[in-house]
């Protein structure tokens, strides 16, 4: 079965408040086998607008990234995270090849 990511790219208003998100989220990553592969360190945009922080989330599948995006623990933390942040973030299935 391939793993999955959440890859999301972020711009913080506000850093103190934002602070809350990642601690209620906490909880659904988890109970969903989350591993964060990067977060929030120094990046170099090479193409396309570069957002203030880029995270990748692996996921032990494509099932596991869904359920916990739309779990009530996550959805929870996708308001807080909507009043301090502006974000996009898709899910990606992993490559096995």
């Amino acid at each position: 079965m391939a793993k999955a990511y959440w890859i999301a790219h972020v711009d913080v208003r506000d850093p103190e408040g934002y602070k809350d998100y990642v601690a209620t989220a906490k909880p659904a990553f988890e109970k969903y086998g989350a591993k964060f592969l990067a977060r929030g360190g120094a990046y170099e945009a090479m193409e396309g607008r570069g957002r203030g922080r880029n995270v990748v989330i692996e996921f032990p599948s494509l099932e596991a990234a869904k359920n916990c995006y739309n779990s009530p623990e996550y959805q929870a933390a996708k308001a807080i995270r909507q009043r301090h942040a502006e974000a996009e973030m898709i899910i990606v299935e992993g490559y096995e090849g």
